[in-house]
């Protein structure tokens, strides 16, 4: 447990535990947590260094409370929270007569009574910006000196001693009457749901994105939006309410000005939470509001898991190339989530030959600023994964120079996907060379788990494990086998991914559902059948699962100290075969490996895709690679998996702490065509 606790106290705080809190980690927590169990509530849970309120940024150090006790009231019915203070300490001798409030400890000096400092923790706690606001719940405090005697520590529970609900204090000559104030304050189950509740109450627990929308059905939402995230969603209703004519009260000399914000940040940052919070609120206040993306599969994951129908999200989400008409009237707010990948021209097959003649002739991001009075983009250059993707920081800033808009810009740094793990991202960066930084092992922090497979059999083992304990999983590949069509009028999918004897097909190729039950491309991600197949970037970027499993391909292999980047070749399995086969092992994606695209570009993409795959976890990602090599690598770089009953596996979670997808809405995809069920489907969720 000691190692657990030090990787989060170096995540949280920034620096090394010392020996000290270790030694008393060890100590102190046991010994409470062996009283617990004595008292027969063993399942309480026990909340370690817990910050008193959400946001301790106007403390100079943060108040952490040794330790949250946290269960449900056995007569209430209501949370019961008590907040301990644990101390080694063996003696302490009155400082001043007249009060207890200072006492003088052995080999450690003048110390306030734990009273003291529980009374700030506990005024904390309870205020309306402590973890369960809003909420009834029973909350006290106590000093646990496990090591003392009444006599040792007398001037601590004398009758000048500070009092309070927060003011207890037990020796080991207390101890029984600990146990009994223990089972009057907790009722013997129920800990584990009210420790989900309190954690998701201080953001600690996040939301996947197509559950809230889910929970939400799009009318409301259910996004906890903090710190910067929620800094930024203000500033856009508010220019929203100075620039937007309001229907109610128009001005007599209309506000001309169009705003256009440029929020940056990685993977993982909350954009589209506040985009889709956002476009939420000023749809309550009557604005019309447009939700743009240059992404299929993140669209249609949307439609599929909310429920909306066609019509109904045509309304609202839409694409990036369909603000080319200049005709239609330009809406009020247009949020362009994913902005990197904006294309130079807006394109459609579906145009006739006389609208090829009038659209598409200028740049696509000239279309967006015109088909608004406000345009918010969220952009992340870092996962651009496509030759023809142009969307920058420097694109739109020229672009609302031009069209002479006001221009407000925005970083987010903060990043909530991968467990909320900062060093997990920093990790995945320094090892796929995104950054100049030489990648140091992992050290587990807690938050973020990953592993190394020796072989595609154990990574689709652990995936599948996952995924029929509960978990969401998919598993994803670099694009290094050639792609098949659906084969036949069955629309069959071919194994294409080989992996010496183990083959798998990638997700289907196709906008209908093929043999199988095999859902389309587009809702691979979200559909219960799309455990079987093997997706890519551009039908898993912008999305998210409990479990990840990641294979890595030929494209980009470690040779010595540096990575070698590799384009591939295809062949046709036989003279009149349209199955196709790896040739020479490498890139075989047709519009990054083409030799159009310049070496470097080719490199830039292929790891840019790859920093994509690996942060589609939440809790966990598995890592294989088919080049023996590489896999040492990562092996070396992963280290040790260090499982002590820590690995996120679903069956190691708290029951409570179990929060599968939602159901799917079953919105519009009962117009397409099915294929048959073979009686072989896995049944998983």
């Amino acid at each position: 447990m000691v190692p657990h606790l030090a990787a989060r106290w170096r995540y949280f705080r920034g620096s090394d535990a010392s020996l000290t809190e270790r030694s008393a980690w060890a100590e102190s927590l046991i010994s409470l947590a062996n009283d617990l169990v004595a008292a027969d509530r063993g399942n309480v849970e026990m909340v370690v260094e817990c910050a008193a309120t959400m946001d301790e940024s106007d403390q100079p150090e943060p108040r952490l409370i040794d330790v949250v006790l946290v269960g449900r009231h056995p007569h209430e019915h209501r949370p019961s929270v008590q907040l301990v203070e644990l101390k080694r300490w063996s003696t302490v001798t009155r400082i001043e007569q007249a009060t207890a409030d200072w006492v003088h400890v052995a080999g450690m000096g003048a110390k306030k009574h734990p009273a003291l400092q529980l009374r700030e923790y506990y005024e904390a706690f309870t205020s309306d910006r402590g973890p369960f606001r809003n909420t009834e719940f029973e909350c006290g405090g106590f000093a646990y000196l496990h090591n003392a005697t009444d006599d040792s520590v007398r001037p601590l529970i004398g009758v000048d001693a500070p009092t309070g609900a927060y003011a207890r204090v037990y020796t080991a000559d207390r101890r029984a009457r600990l146990l009994d104030d223990i089972r009057a304050s907790f009722d013997a189950e129920g800990g584990a749901a009210e420790a989900v509740t309190m954690l998701e109450t201080m953001g600690l627990r996040n939301t996947p994105l197509l559950d809230a929308m889910n929970w939400s059905r799009g009318d409301d939402t259910v996004f906890v939006l903090r710190g910067r995230q929620k800094v930024v969603a203000d500033q856009i209703l508010e220019a929203a309410a100075k620039v937007l004519p309001d229907p109610e009260h128009p001005a007599l000399v209309p506000d001309e000005r169009r705003v256009v914000f440029l929020v940056t940040g990685g993977a993982g940052t909350g954009k589209s939470a506040i985009g889709l919070q956002v476009k939420a609120q000023l749809e309550a206040q009557g604005r019309t509001v447009k939700y743009a993306s240059g992404s299929r599969a993140f669209n249609a994951a949307i439609q599929e898991h909310v429920g909306y129908g066609d019509k109904q999200f045509r309304e609202t989400f839409t694409y990036f190339s369909n603000f080319v008409d200049t005709s239609v009237p330009p809406v009020d707010v247009l949020i362009c989530d994913e902005a990197h990948r904006l294309r130079d021209r807006s394109t459609n097959r579906f145009w006739t030959p006389e609208q090829r003649e009038i659209w598409g002739k200028g740049p696509q991001v000239d279309e967006l600023l015109d088909a608004s009075r406000l345009t918010v983009f969220f952009l992340d250059e870092g996962q651009s994964v496509r030759p023809k993707e142009v969307g920058t920081v420097a694109l739109i800033k020229d672009a609302a120079e031009r069209r002479g808009a006001d221009l407000l810009e925005y970083g987010l740094r903060e990043q909530f996907r991968c467990g909320g793990s900062g060093s997990y991202i920093s990790w995945v960066r320094e090892v796929l060379g995104v950054t100049d930084k030489k990648p140091e092992p992992w050290r587990p922090d807690g938050l973020m788990h990953i592993e190394v497979a020796e072989t595609p059999e154990e990574l689709e083992r652990i995936i599948l494990t996952e995924a029929r304990a509960g978990a969401s999983a998919r598993m994803v590949a670099g694009y290094c086998w050639p792609w098949t069509e659906p084969l036949g009028e069955e629309k069959r999918l071919e194994a294409d991914v080989r992996i010496g004897d183990w083959h798998r097909p990638w997700n289907a190729k196709s906008e209908s559902y093929c043999a199988d039950g095999v859902p389309p491309s587009d809702i691979w991600s979200v559909h219960p059948k799309g455990l079987g197949q093997i997706g890519c970037v551009y039908t898993a970027q912008g999305l998210e699962w409990d479990w990840c499993g990641v294979i890595m391909g030929d494209d980009m292999v470690r040779r010595g100290d540096q990575w070698v980047f590799q384009r591939g070749k295809e062949r046709k399995e036989g003279p009149d075969s349209d199955i196709k086969r790896v040739d020479v092992p490498g890139s075989l994606d047709p519009k990054v490996s083409s030799s159009s695209v310049a070496d470097d570009d080719f490199a830039r993409l292929v790891r840019q895709a790859y920093h994509v795959l690996l942060t589609r976890a939440s809790r966990a990602t598995v890592l294989y690679s088919t080049d023996e090599e590489t896999r040492r690598y990562l092996k070396k770089l992963v280290g040790q998996v260090e499982i002590h009953g820590l690995r996120p596996t679903w069956l190691n979670l708290p029951k409570e702490a179990r929060t599968p997808h939602l159901p799917r809405a079953n919105g519009r995809r009962n117009k397409r065509k099915r294929g048959k069920s073979s009686g072989s489907d896995l049944r998983l969720f």
